[in-house]
């Protein structure tokens, strides 16, 4: 029991997919500037990439590895990405359409979200168990939402500010989530 929370903690805090690692800045950037947005997006992420790391865990050990086919694991890891993602955009688009519009074309573009893919690809790489994977991954889906909303946050304060000219919209989002990452970075050596 200790193991896994001591790997939660690692992946949210200490390897955290966005500030850590900066995998998924697509996501992060764009759908940052309100905070139900980011919300939305989090929650997202955390379905698709719990189910992802999970099923591509169970593609590798029960399929592609036993039948030597390991050089299919992009393909095979990008089509049960594209399906989660397609089963979480039909839900949104029938039962929270204000929030499906929100996300607009970043909701599609988790498939192509190098986090999830990243996080996927790690659980292999790092050989885990069926649970640390399931572990890994809901802790780093709970990092990347904790990025986000933190972001969004910061980002909503920062629009009621007087920002100069030269640093206003995108820049300003990168600076700031430079000095987030900075603050993540402190917890590098904890575990």
């Amino acid at each position: 029991m200790g193991d896994y929370i001591i790997l939660a903690i690692s992946c949210i805090l200490v390897n955290n997919i966005l500030l850590a690692q900066y995998l998924g800045n697509c996501p992060f950037l764009g759908t940052s500037k309100k905070m139900e947005t980011a919300v939305g997006m989090a929650m997202a992420v955390v379905f698709v990439l719990v189910l992802a790391g999970v099923i591509t865990w169970l593609t590798e050990t029960f399929f592609l590895k036993p039948f030597n086919m390991e050089f299919l694991r992009t393909v095979a890891f990008i089509l049960v990405i594209a399906s989660l993602v397609q089963f979480v955009e039909m839900f949104l688009k029938k039962s929270i359409p204000a929030l499906y519009a929100g996300l607009g074309i970043f909701l599609p573009l988790i498939t192509t979200n190098c986090a999830v893919m990243g996080v996927c690809l790690i659980n292999i790489k790092e050989e885990y168990t069926f649970m640390q994977a399931l572990v890994a991954s809901f802790a780093y889906a709970v990092g990347f939402g904790l990025a986000l909303i933190l972001f969004a946050g910061v980002r909503e304060r920062i629009l009621l500010a007087r920002v100069p000219k030269p640093l206003q919209d995108t820049s300003i989002g990168l600076v700031t989530a430079g000095m987030l990452s900075l603050a993540f970075f402190a917890f590098k050596g904890m575990v």
